[in-house]
C-alpha cells in the first residue's frame, strides 16, 4: 500500500485516457493541493498538459484547441461551477474526474447543462486525500467528515484476500502525550518548529533569509536528500549535509572551509555562489537545519526537552517537578513550551497523590503566561485526561528508567533524547499479534481481531502525528508480510493539537483555578 502511488496512478490515468494533444488540468482549491503533493509542474507537462487552471477563476480564456481534464471534489459548489462551464464551454472536450462519490442528481444536472455535447468521460477517481508520505495521508481538515460507507457499500467490496484489509479507527483523544512532544527527527521537527503545509515550509520570518528561499518545498518525491533523511536525528542530518560539502569540496581544491558547525556551513553557502547554484537542494536544507538549530538554542529545547521526555517515559514525580520548576524560572523558556510542561505534567500526575498542578498553575501566571495558555492546561486535561482515555499511558512498564540515547554529531547539535513511543506503537504491535482486547477495540465484520492481518489502514481521529508516522514507517520496515498505512483528519504538531482541543470545545476553566479537572463527556468511538 503506497498512498502517494495511489494518486499518482490516479492522475496518470485522467492524462492518458483523454488521448494524445494538448491539454489544460482544471482543478478546485483541495485538488490543486492533492496533485501538487505528488506531481512537479515539469512532471505534468511532460505528460501534454500545458496549463492549470481552478475551476472558480472568473478569467479564463477561450482555448477551443485544449481539452480539459476537470479533477475535482464532489461538492455542490463545483458542481454548479461545471454548469456554468458546460453552458458556455472554454475548451473543445471535458473529461470530468470526481475524488469522491457524486450522486445521481448532480450527474443529471451536468448532463442537461451539456447542451454542445463537450463531456466525453464523466468517472469517480477516490483521490480524496492528501498524501503526505508513501504510508501517511491526511484530510486537511479539522473537523470529522459524515461516513458514507452504509450508502455506499459496492465501493467498499475490496479485492478478495486471504485476510481481509482491517480499517482501525482510533481517537486522538487516547493519547494527548504524543502532539504535545518537541520532536528531533528532521520531518517531525521541521512541523514542530516550522509547520509543513503540503510540503511547504514558510521561512519567511529567518533573520537575513534571501528572497529565493522564503519558502521552500521539502518533498520526499522530488528531493532526494529529503527522501534519505527525513525520518533521521538532527544531529545526523547535519553530519549528512557536512559529508556533501565536504566531498564538494574535495572536487574543488581550491575552495576549502573548516566545517564544523551549522554556522560554519551556512557561512560556506553565502561564500561560495557556485556551491549555491550547483546544489541548491543541499542550500535549502542547510537553511532550513541552520533555522532549526537558532530556535534549539534560543528556546532551551534540548533542555526542555529532556524534561518532557521525563514526564512522558517516567514516574519519578518529585523530580520531574522539581525539573518543570526550575525551567519556569529560566526566561529563555517560551510561554509555548512553559505551557506544554505544565499540561504534561497535569495529564501524568493528574490524580497523584501530591498532585502540585495548582502551585505550577501559579508559576505560570507570576511569569507572565497568558490566560488563553493557562486555560488550554485544563483544556487538554478535559480532551485526554484518565477520564477519557481508554488506554493507560503510563502503565507500570514505563516506570523503568529507559537509557538515553547519546547522539554524537556536530558542535552545536547536542545529545537529544527520543525516549517516547507513542501509544500507536504498542497498539499496532498488539494488532499484529492478534492481542488486542475486543472490549477495547469492539469490531465490525466476519474476521476478528485475533486473526493476524496483512494490509492495516489506521486512521486517527482528530488527527495524527510524524512521530506516529516514524512509528508506521519503522514497523513497515520491521514486521514482513504487514503493511500499515496511517491517516488522520490532519498531521498535527503542538500549536494545531491545542487549536484542535479548543475547537472540539474543550476551553478550560478559569485559568487559576484548584480544582481538579471537570468530567469530560467521553467522546470514544463505539
Amino acid at each position: 500500500m503506497n498512498v502517494v502511488f495511489a494518486v499518482k496512478q490516479y492522475i496518470a490515468k485522467m492524462i492518458e485516457e483523454s488521448g494524445t494533444g494538448m491539454k489544460v488540468l482544471l482543478m478546485d482549491k483541495e485538488t490543486t493541493s492533492i496533485v501538487s503533493m505528488v506531481y512537479t509542474q515539469s512532471e505534468i507537462l511532460q505528460k501534454e498538459v500545458y496549463l492549470f487552471e481552478r475551476i472558480d477563476s472568473a478569467n479564463r480564456e477561450n482555448m477551443k484547441h485544449l481539452k480539459a481534464i476537470c479533477f475535482l471534489r464532489p461538492t455542490k459548489e463545483n458542481v454548479d461551477y461545471l454548469i456554468q462551464e458546460l453552458r458556455r464551454p472554454k475548451y473543445s472536450t471535458y473529461f470530468i474526474y470526481f475524488s469522491n462519490v457524486i450522486s445521481k442528481s448532480n450527474v443529471k444536472s451536468l448532463a442537461e447543462a451539456d447542451e454542445q455535447e463537450v463531456v466525453a468521460e464523466v468517472q469517480e477517481f477516490y483521490g480524496d486525500y492528501i498524501a503526505v508520505n508513501p504510508h501517511v495521508f491526511s484530510l486537511n481538515i479539522s473537523v470529522c467528515c459524515q461516513q458514507v460507507i452504509t450508502k455506499e457499500y459496492e465501493l467498499f467490496d475490496f479485492r478478495r484476500t486471504e485476510v481481509p484489509p482491517l480499517l482501525l479507527l482510533l481517537d486522538r483523544s487516547d493519547d494527548a502525550i504524543t502532539p504535545l512532544l518537541n520532536q528531533w527527527t528532521y520531518q517531525a521537527m521541521v512541523h514542530e518548529l516550522l509547520g509543513i503545509n503540503n510540503n511547504r515550509i514558510d521561512l519567511s520570518r529567518v533573520p537575513g533569509i534571501s528572497k529565493d528561499l522564503r519558502e521552500v518545498v521539502l518533498s520526499a518525491e522530488n528531493d532526494e536528500f529529503y527522501a534519505n533523511n527525513m525520518y533521521l536525528n538532527f544531529a545526523e542530518i547535519g553530519s549528512n549535509i557536512k559529508n556533501l560539502m565536504e566531498d564538494f569540496q574535495r572536487r574543488k581544491p581550491k575552495e576549502q572551509q573548516k566545517l564544523e558547525s551549522i554556522a560554519d556551513m551556512k557561512a560556506f553557502v553565502e561564500n561560495y555562489p557556485q556551491f549555491k547554484k550547483m546544489s541548491g537542494t543541499v542550500s535549502k536544507h542547510v537553511t532550513v537545519v541552520g533555522e532549526l538549530s537558532r530556535l534549539v538554542s534560543e528556546r532551551n529545547l534540548l533542555e526542555a526537552s529532556e524534561v518532557e521526555q521525563e514526564l512522558a517515559c517516567q514516574n519519578d514525580h518529585s523530580s520531574a517537578l522539581q525539573n518543570i520548576r526550575r525551567l519556569l524560572q529560566n526566561p529563555k523558556v517560551s510561554e509555548l513550551d512553559a505551557t506544554r510542561l505544565v499540561m504534561l505534567y497535569a495529564l501524568h500526575y493528574e490524580r497523584h497523590s501530591s498532585n502540585s498542578l495548582p502551585g505550577l498553575m501559579t508559576e505560570l501566571r507570576n511569569r507572565g503566561v497568558s490566560e488563553k495558555h493557562r486555560k488550554l492546561v485544563s483544556a487538554v486535561v478535559e480532551y485526554g485526561g484518565k477520564r477519557v482515555r481508554g488506554s493507560d499511558l503510563f502503565n507500570s512498564k514505563d516506570a523503568v528508567a529507559i537509557t538515553k540515547q547519546f547522539l554524537k554529531g556536530l558542535k552545536g547539535v547536542e545529545n537529544v533524547y527520543t525516549q517516547h513511543q507513542p501509544l500507536l506503537h504498542e497498539t499496532l504491535d498488539q494488532l499484529i499479534k492478534g492481542k488486542l482486547k475486543d472490549n477495547q477495540y469492539p469490531y465490525l465484520g466476519p474476521s476478528t481481531l485475533r486473526d493476524r492481518p496483512q494490509d492495516i489502514i489506521v486512521f486517527m481521529i482528530g488527527g495524527a502525528t510524524y512521530e506516529e508516522a516514524l512509528t508506521v514507517y519503522n514497523l513497515n520496515r520491521t514486521t514482513p508480510g504487514v503493511r500499515i498505512v496511517l491517516g488522520g483528519t490532519t498531521i498535527h504538531n503542538t500549536k494545531s493539537f491545542l487549536e484542535e482541543v479548543s475547537a472540539s470545545g474543550f476551553r478550560g476553566r478559569g485559568a487559576d483555578s484548584s480544582q481538579g479537572p471537570a468530567r469530560a463527556a467521553s467522546r470514544r468511538l463505539n
